[in-house]
């Protein structure tokens, strides 16, 4: 007698083989995207932690045990690479009387904080700039070549950094160098995801699939915290080496399952256009007019230019776009625990736990805002409309936002859905239509250029943000804030043209439905 097929088996028939390998690459892509950022988090943690002087093996007193475990698990909020070693005594190779002997040198002096700000820098401005070159790279590589090897090489710089633990290094330099050699590895990733899953999804359902997938942003810093968090008070070496021996794993289980296309495995692939539209060829974010044969097959064709891309309509619009509203999401990121601390006068971990609602409000957000283009077919539209309404959000939450807990944790949900909805629409949606746009006549290969430039002008905003923040500070929040509103309304009003050309579409959409339906009332009135 043979056994009835698996349970699992038959669900896997069951669903249709397009789907499957569709599923399998928003899950790769996914899994890649969290790593990724994963990696990126263990240098926020070791710069910042709640955690005693951890000592070096061999530099703590035999008298002082005991000391240590008093002071353990009611440290203050501190660096692990700059800490306070009052209460540990004096240096005992030298009698010092230094308060920092135990730290990790060179962050061990009173410039410390700009050693941070350096290290910090060297990421961020090497991924800017190498966001630009990367797109050119992905266009005319493999994507899943590119992918993998640029894990690989993020994987290794990520564990070269907490090598310099165990290697004893203290040289300020190697750990720039670490830096700026991962943020460049690092801007292989997403030109890479997004060209990947644009290649998947047709134009109609990218927004909510998306703004869902975006979720790996989130996933990945709490990942990241965790991972990082673990031994940050032991070896806080372990904590870049771990994530860059699971970011280098992901890589590799990408170079063996990833599918760049669906051509390559006879699915058919999706709807980059909708012909039933009319002919636009300026449209940007209303639907596109083509269609796609699925049953043609691929056509090689030349990789699209940096200036041919920033020909495409719309792409200099959102890409200056992105760059004031990351600069927003990136001042957030690197203030807002700072930010509640001193106004709130909230504890640090309470700051920390409250400012994870901001990322939240963002997963939400991006969820919304795909769902409404989807819906609406006007990708600038749903964003100016989110930055509009943020810009007196950001005004209330520094005024009343603060007066208790329940309020605070509102309006830290609704900002974060506000500020980081259009973000995460731009890097994803947007960049996957406009890449895939009408006017490049089915030629798909200017995804990850298109990703690279949009993305490569936000990260310009991501470095400014924190920057003019740490400058605008001293002279008051409300300065800071001041500066996050006119962010927000200049992002709005450089996406002006392609909204007035969506409303435009929208209002000839409309008339041509009542025209039609005027005609079919007369002609039925005549056949009576």
């Amino acid at each position: 007698m043979r056994a009835a097929l698996a349970p699992g088996v038959r669900l896997l028939r069951a669903v249709p083989r397009d789907s499957r390998y569709r599923g399998l690459t928003l899950v790769l892509t996914f899994l890649s995207y969290t790593s990724y950022h994963l990696s990126r988090k263990p240098i926020s943690i070791v710069k910042v932690s709640n955690t005693a002087p951890h000592m070096q093996p061999g530099r703590i007193p035999e008298d002082l045990p005991g000391l240590i475990s008093s002071h353990l698990f009611c440290a203050p909020s501190q660096s692990q690479l700059h800490l306070n070693c009052s209460a540990l005594g004096t240096n005992p190779h030298n009698d010092s009387n230094s308060t920092t002997w135990c730290s990790w040198a060179p962050f061990d002096q009173d410039n410390y904080k700009e050693l941070f700000g350096a290290l910090d820098n060297a990421f961020l401005v090497a991924y800017a700039i190498g966001m630009f070159i990367s797109g050119i790279f992905g266009e005319r590589l493999p994507l899943r070549y590119y992918l993998s090897g640029g894990m690989l090489l993020s994987g290794i710089f990520t564990a070269l950094f907490g090598f310099g633990y165990f290697l004893n290094i203290h040289v300020l330099w190697y750990y720039i160098i670490v830096q700026v050699c991962n943020g460049l590895a690092q801007t292989t990733g997403w030109p890479s995801v997004v060209a990947c899953v644009g290649n998947w999804f047709g134009k109609g359902k990218r927004g909510l699939i998306m703004g869902i997938w975006n979720s790996h942003t989130s996933v990945g810093n709490i990942l990241g915290s965790l991972i990082a968090g673990a031994w940050v008070s032991s070896e806080w070496g372990l904590s870049f080496i771990v994530p860059g021996i699971i970011i280098a794993a992901v890589g590799i289980v990408c170079f063996f399952f990833l599918v760049e296309h669906p051509e390559d495995v006879g699915c058919n692939p999706p709807l980059q256009h909708d012909a039933s539209d009319e002919k636009d060829p300026e449209g940007v974010t209303s639907e596109d007019r083509s269609s796609t044969d699925p049953k043609e097959p691929a056509e090689e064709l030349e990789a699209i230019s940096f200036l041919g891309a920033l020909r495409i309509p719309g792409v200099v619009e959102f890409s200056l776009c992105l760059l004031f509203a990351k600069l927003v999401s990136y001042t957030f990121l690197y203030w807002l625990p700072l930010y509640i601390v001193n106004v709130a006068h909230f504890g640090a971990k309470e700051a920390g736990d409250l400012s994870t609602l901001f990322d939240v409000g963002g997963i939400l957000g991006g969820i919304f805002a795909g769902l409404i283009s989807d819906y609406t077919g006007g990708r600038a539209t749903t964003c100016c409309v989110m930055l509009v309404v943020a810009a007196p959000m950001l005004f209330l939450y520094n005024h009343v936002g603060q007066n208790g807990i329940g309020t605070s944790i509102a309006m830290l949900i609704v900002c974060g859905a506000l500020v980081n909805g259009p973000y995460a629409l731009i890097t994803t949606a947007v960049s996957a239509d406009l890449g895939t746009h009408e006017s490049l006549k089915g030629n798909a290969r200017a995804l990850s250029t298109v990703t690279a430039i949009i993305d490569g002008t936000g990260s310009v905003g991501a470095a400014l943000g924190p920057l003019l923040a740490g400058l605008i500070s001293p002279t008051g929040w409300n300065n800071v804030f001041y500066m996050l509103i006119a962010a927000d309304v200049l992002a709005c009003l450089l996406l002006a043209r392609v909204v007035v050309k969506e409303v435009r579409a929208w209002y000839g959409c409309m008339a041509r439905k009542r025209g039609s339906s005027v005609q079919l009332t007369e002609s039925v009135l005549d056949g009576k």
